[in-house]
């Protein structure tokens, strides 16, 4: 079987959820008994039968093409990434810049506040709950895993295996317990039990609009138009979303995965007196053919620039690209589809941008207020 096809057949075979949700708040709109549901679409699941066409013209297209060109790779700058912490906590009023550095997929070292902080770190092979099939990453991760700095917090989008992968959420675990200073898990609702079950305990679980501070740095978790399946019958029953983040040196945000909807205007709009709005967005640009499939749970690039506008970021940053074949774009299409999109908006490259795997990249900080 086709990695491809594994993969899909795997989370629709999640199926529809039958537990009552633990969680449940009839005041909550996105509440449901059977689990959670989005703002703005009533689903965005797609039939068994949508799935097998699919995958019938995936194989009979040849899809997805090879692509034309390698995909960008650069050596991370490891020695300022993991001075970083010790540098910040040394420094008097000049701390170093903030800085992010982009490891493949939707995993992203962010390096703002004093914190190192991971967004849905995976270092697997496969983004598969087996290592022997499912999608395989086409290049190793930008930053080794054990190259990685003491992580503070780790960021958590939703449930599905190329954003939630177990033996590497269990390695940072480990290596941070190790090192006595644990690394803080920020999960959607309905995720603490499966790292619970893992031997991972720092774990906070975070409803839409809920937010934690941990040393000066703020995280709120916002919505987004997803799902989560992990296994047999539990497809939404655990909460998905993106990330609001504010430190004193840069405010940003992270998309997870998304469909596009208004969602992106009202995170603009609840922290629209936050002196400014958003330095930097990690936005979704990949996993987005074919169209008819895939537009209620994964934005095209000229989406993700709406997205970029919506949220007024002074610059965003694609990801969710170029390291799994999940969908019908060749791996090297989302940066040509974003150049165009981006033109069409009258956006300059810098506005919107996208980076090599393993590329370190520093940012201006946020002028101290």
């Amino acid at each position: 079987m086709r990695a491809s096809l594994f993969f899909s057949s795997l989370l629709f075979l999640a199926g529809g959820c039958t537990a009552v949700n633990p969680y449940y708040d009839p005041a909550k709109p996105h509440h449901i008994r059977e689990g959670f549901r989005n703002n703005y679409a009533a689903s965005v699941n797609q039939s068994f039968g949508a799935l097998m066409r699919w995958q019938w013209e995936k194989r009979q297209q040849g899809l997805p093409k090879p692509p034309a060109a390698p995909i960008p790779q650069q050596a991370p700058d490891l020695k300022a990434i993991q001075a970083y912490a010790s540098t910040f906590a040394a420094s008097g009023t000049t701390k170093p810049r903030p800085a992010i550095t982009w490891i493949g997929h939707a995993s992203m070292l962010v390096q703002a506040g004093g914190l190192n902080v991971l967004t849905d770190p995976v270092f697997s092979q496969r983004a598969s709950p087996v290592q022997f099939m499912g999608p395989s990453r086409v290049q190793p991760p930008g930053i080794a895993l054990a190259d990685l700095p003491p992580i503070d917090v780790v960021v958590v989008s939703h449930n599905h295996y190329d954003h939630l992968d177990t033996d590497s959420v269990q390695a940072i675990a480990a290596r941070s317990a190790a090192a006595g200073r644990p690394t803080l898990f920020l999960v959607p609702l309905g995720v603490k039990s499966w790292f619970a079950s893992r031997g991972i305990t720092h774990v906070i679980e975070m409803d839409w609009w809920d937010s934690h501070v941990y040393r000066g740095v703020e995280f709120n978790f916002t919505p987004v138009q997803h799902w989560s399946a992990r296994s047999f019958g539990d497809r939404s029953q655990t909460l998905w979303g993106g990330y609001a983040v504010f430190a004193p040196d840069l405010h940003w945000y992270f998309s997870g995965d998304t469909g596009y909807s208004k969602d992106f205007l009202d995170t603009r709009a609840r922290f629209a007196n936050r002196g400014g709005g958003f330095d930097l967005a990690l936005i979704a640009v990949g996993g987005y053919e074919p169209r008819w499939f895939m537009s209620g749970q994964h934005v095209n690039p000229a989406e993700a620039v709406q997205i970029h506008q919506d949220l007024g970021a002074r610059r965003s940053v694609g990801v969710h690209w170029g390291t799994f074949e999940l969908t019908d774009e060749p791996l090297d299409q989302p940066p040509q589809d974003l150049a165009a999109a981006r033109a069409a908006k009258g956006l300059k490259d810098d506005d919107f941008s996208v980076m090599a795997i393993g590329e370190t990249r520093f940012l201006p900080p946020r002028p101290a207020l």
